[in-house]
């Protein structure tokens, strides 16, 4: 599988004493071909980021072009931990988590633990994932593919820099939303 067709996830940016819901944005492309947006909410440090998602690849009218869904990291909104085996379960789709480098792991595992409700829950799911792995000048984690499908595509769908169009587009577009321009960098 050529993994050429994917939807990417990035949460909008919001203040640190915000509470409520977050916008989310995805992107679809085609290899480098943007093809759709589509936007949610999900809940600061909530519990509903794996529905929502599920529900934005069907609303994006692509479900059965797409090969694969790609998240900016595992959660969205602060703490709201995305379950990437259900949302694989959800949509049929396998899941590719990036990271511009790996997340302290011992501060996360205290945050959630000590100051996020249902944090013991979450850090499960965020353990259960295993530790990220270096991937073509990223940090992965994934649900559903090999270690060489995440190299292959990663390859196809990286343009510009080492982040995947779907993901540098959504955080484009979510930070030009919010907050009226859009800059690169910190993806």
């Amino acid at each position: 599988m050529s993994f050429s067709h994917a939807i990417g996830f990035d949460d909008a940016p919001f203040a640190r004493e915000h509470r409520g819901n977050v916008a989310i944005y995805g992107t679809v492309y085609a290899r480098d071909t943007l093809h759709g947006v589509v936007s949610g909410r999900v809940r600061r440090d909530g519990r509903n980021s794996t529905s929502e998602l599920a529900r934005l690849v069907t609303a994006s009218g692509a479900r059965e072009h797409l090969h694969l869904i790609l998240l900016q990291g595992v959660a969205l909104a602060g703490f709201n931990v995305v379950d990437a085996p259900a949302l694989s379960a959800l949509t049929g789709l396998p899941v590719l988590i990036v990271a511009r480098r790996p997340p302290d792991v011992d501060r996360l595992r205290a945050a959630l633990l000590t100051r996020v409700p249902g944090g013991a829950r979450k850090w499960r799911l965020i353990e259960a994932l295993g530790p990220m792995e270096p991937c073509r000048g990223v940090w992965v984690q994934r649900v559903g593919l090999s270690l060489p499908q995440a190299e292959a595509a990663l390859a196809t769908l990286t343009v510009t820099g080492r982040i995947p169009e779907p993901l540098r587009a959504a955080h484009l577009i979510a930070g030009g939303v919010t907050r009226g321009s859009s800059r690169g960098g910190r993806v």
